[in-house]
Order: C-alpha cells, then structure tokens, then sequence
C-alpha cells in the first residue's frame, strides 16, 4: 500500500512488510485473548513475555532489568511483580551467588496455563516450518533476526524522545 510495486523486488518488498505488519496485529490479538482470560493487562502480558524470553536465553531477568525493557519506574515494576507473582505467573528467586540479586521466573502454575493456551498454536507454526527447508529456515531466520533488532532499535530510538512513563 504505502510502497511502489513497480518491480518484482518493490512487489515482495510491499508484500513482506504488509504480511509483517498482519502478523504483528495478529500475534497481538493473540496475546491480549490469552491476557484476557486471565486478568492480564497488556503490560502484564510484556513482563510475562521478558520474564519468559530472559529465560529461555538462560540470563533470567532481574526486576530493574525488566523495568529498563518495559519503560516502568520501579514502583510501577514493583506493583507488577507483585500482582504477577499473587497470580500464580511468575516467582521472585535470589541468585545463589549474589542473595542481594532477585531473579524473575515463570512459575509453575503460570507456565501451565501458558503452555496449554498457546500449544495449539505452537502445533500449528511447527506444521508450516515442516514445509520449509533447513536452508530456507536458515533464511528466514537471518531476516526475522534482522528484523527484530531493527524494529527494537526503533523502538528505543521513539523511547528516548519521549518523556520516560513513571506509570504502568
């Protein structure tokens, strides 16, 4: 729509960039009916998103570190926490080495009603990546890594012109 389509390339540009923007509205759809049927708000959902993220990557996340990613004020993360972790999502943890230093992790209970609300979806992405190649995998995943970090730097780019949330 908001591109020329006059070359093959400028068509897959277009269309690219339209399925992206599909896909981000449609994944947020997602995340807010998983959100909404358990009393989640749209931050709620961020903070379960990086807790989830930080661990995967086996760096758990700590409450400031959170605040940092999600642009809150720490009274505005401490409240988070607190109401994610009464709800059963997450659980504050000290680090072993360092018992000054609280780590962020799913809870058991918040990793269950997770994994049975998106699995279905899971079954589904694994189904179209089985169609896909490792090489054309391996392409897709450049772009999508590529893509990711400039939509990030973006977004820190508009954070740091506007004036920082002290609410959540």
């Amino acid at each position: 729509m908001y591109r020329r389509r006059d070359t093959r390339r400028e068509q897959l540009v277009a269309e690219i960039t339209n399925n992206l923007r599909r896909y981000a509205v449609d994944a947020q759809h997602v995340g807010h009916a998983f959100a909404g049927l358990h009393g989640l708000g749209a931050t709620d959902l961020q903070a379960l998103i990086a807790v989830m993220d930080a661990e995967l990557r086996g760096d758990p996340i700590t409450p400031g570190r959170l605040g940092e990613q999600l642009n809150l004020s720490s009274g505005s993360v401490t409240a988070l926490i607190d109401r994610l972790e009464r709800a059963g999502h997450i659980r504050r943890d000290r680090d072993a080495t360092d018992r000054r230093k609280v780590l962020l992790h799913y809870a058991d209970r918040g990793a269950a009603v997770a994994m049975e609300f998106f699995q279905p979806l899971g079954r589904r992405t694994d189904a179209v990546m089985a169609d896909f190649t490792d090489d054309e995998l391996e392409t897709v995943h450049q772009f999508m890594t590529a893509m990711s970090a400039t939509v990030r730097e973006h977004r820190d780019a508009v954070r740091a012109a506007s004036p920082r949330r002290t609410n959540g």
